[in-house]
């Protein structure tokens, strides 16, 4: 068997050809455009080309840019002075803290500073409790993006065994629960899990999030399964997931790759969450 590949960066890109065309016929209707603020702070030179790469594809979309750079001496005073302005700000949809922030500052305590409803990232204590109950709400960007991927190949979700691998408050714990709130039957497993493959080997839907390059091998995947690698490692023969890829692709039924896999959806879902936030204000500013 060889696995269909799941092409996350055509998915991306139809999502954003959507998201356009959406976002131009919400700006026509309102009189105002869906707003993206992102703030950076300090040097770091992965976190300068991530925030980059959303701003330019939130400009694309149509997507009013405010971005907030902060010198790596900024205080939490200072980030949640900011924070607090653009929670204010009518024009501000969406707010993204880029992260990590510099060690020296805790990140939770400003995170949560985020208003849910311009949660953008899906990260404060009020969204995760939004999903945990399964309530309306905005959802985190990679495991957003993850579902889309399945439903872009019409990889059945309800009724299946899932296996999460990977515990994360990011990846890990949210996709689990989407994927629950699909009606699957999800088992998280995690470095303290026994025999792994045994488990793994179960799975209808496998979403590798450990980390691990290279964790996840031929040995640990059910013939026909779909297969979803979150990993992406830098090494010496060039980006690899936490799944080896041909292998596991000669068994799998579906399969991401890395890189062009899960990681255009990240910044596709960022755009839609931002579009989806500036609807609901809206909505809720006309009652």
């Amino acid at each position: 068997m060889t696995a269909t590949i799941i092409d996350g960066k055509k998915v991306a890109a139809d999502v954003r050809k959507r998201l356009a065309t959406e976002v131009s016929v919400f700006t026509k209707r309102t009189g105002r455009a869906p707003g993206l603020a992102t703030i950076l702070v300090g040097e770091d030179p992965a976190s300068e080309v991530y925030v980059a790469n959303k701003r330019k594809a939130a400009t694309a979309a149509g997507i009013a840019d405010f971005h907030h750079h902060l010198p790596a001496s900024a205080t939490p005073e200072d980030i949640g002075a900011v924070i607090d302005e653009l929670a204010q700000n009518d024009d501000v949809s969406g707010i993204l803290l880029q992260l990590p922030l510099p060690s020296r500052i805790e990140s939770s305590p400003l995170i949560d500073r985020i208003p849910a409803s311009k949660d953008v990232d899906g990260l404060t204590t009020m969204s995760a409790g939004l999903l945990a109950r399964g309530e309306p709400g905005l959802r985190p960007c990679t495991p957003t993006g993850i579902i889309t991927l399945l439903d872009s190949a019409n990889v059945q979700i309800a009724g299946v065994l899932a296996v999460v691998i990977g515990r994360s408050q990011l990846v890990g714990a949210p996709v689990a629960q989407l994927l629950l709130h699909r009606n699957a039957t999800v088992v998280i497993a995690h470095s303290r899990t026994a025999d792994l493959a045994s488990l793994t080997k179960q799975a209808d839907i496998v979403v590798a999030a450990a980390g691990i390059p290279a964790l996840v091998t031929f040995e640990h995947v059910k013939p026909g399964a779909a297969v979803i690698d979150v990993g992406i490692h830098r090494t010496d023969a060039g980006l690899v997931g936490d799944v080896r890829f041909d292998e596991v692709a000669a068994v799998a039924g579906w399969i991401t790759p890395v890189p062009g896999g899960v990681g255009p959806m990240t910044i596709a879902t960022l755009l839609e969450n931002t579009l989806r936030a500036a609807e609901a204000i809206a909505a809720a500013s006309d009652q």
